[in-house]
Formats: C-alpha cells, structure tokens, sequence
C-alpha cells in the first residue's frame, strides 16, 4: 500500500511562503510582456517589456504564424502573466523567454527555418557561387594524417 505523506500546517505555509519569494524574484530578474501589437506595414510583431525594452520579430517566423492574415496577427494577446504571446485563433503560443533566445517555435519549427534559410536565393549568393565557379568550384576537403 502506498501511504501519502502529509504536510503539517507549518510545512504548507512554509511552502507557500518559498514558492512567493521564488514568485517576487522571477518577476524582478525576468522581462515580461506589458504590451504587443502587430505592426502590418513591417509586418513584425512588436512586444514592450517590463525592463523598458522593445522585442520585434517577423511574424513569419513565428511558429503558427507564418500563414496568418494580418487580421489574425493582430488579435495578439498577452499570457501566462507576461510571459507568453498567444492567438486564440490561430492556437498559436510563443514564450517570451524563448523569443528573447531567439526561439520562435519548437526544435522541429527551427530546424526548418534554418533549412528555408540555407536555401534562400539572392543575387549576393548566386555572385559568391559564379565567382567559385571560375576558380574551379569548391575547394576539395584537405586530409588531415
């Protein structure tokens, strides 16, 4: 049989009083979002921060946000205390640590941002690839004995 272990009264206004000072010091040392807003002519999000900083991202990064209208962008809500970003109708979540870190999505969302990245065509990258051209293409990986 397994017995649960029961808390005194002592223990759980002990805890409670713990979990408030964890509580105090995350919103002192952690920026939170105090206000967030699409802007369609940049078409980024735009998020003020409880440290006076303003955090922009494009919105086509964001995961769940890449085919929205900008209708849909603009319903921007702020969650979870400051801490996150959300769209009720695109069910769409974002952290606001995580986008500080530069995290816009899940490991699987990121690997194809990067994929996408790594793929794009300019005419800056189609000079460097002629310019390898004409000097015989690639250098060939040296073997190191």
């Amino acid at each position: 049989m397994n017995k649960k272990k029961q808390l005194t009264e002592e223990e759980i206004t002990r805890q409670v009083a713990e979990a408030a000072a964890r509580s105090k010091q995350r919103l002192e040392a952690e920026p939170r979002a105090l206000a967030a807003r699409y802007d369609k002519k940049s078409k980024r999000i735009v998020v003020d921060l409880s440290n006076n900083c303003t955090f922009m991202f494009p919105a086509e990064i964001g995961q769940g946000l890449s085919s929205a209208t900008d209708s849909e962008l603009a319903k921007v809500e702020i969650a979870s205390g400051g801490y996150g970003l959300h769209w009720e109708t695109l069910d769409a979540d974002l952290t606001i640590t995580g986008l500080l870190a530069g995290v816009f999505g899940t490991k699987k969302w990121m690997s194809e941002l990067g994929r996408a990245g790594g793929s794009a065509i300019s005419e800056a990258k189609a000079a460097s690839s002629r310019a390898n051209g004409t000097k015989g293409g690639r250098p060939r990986k040296s073997k190191i004995a």
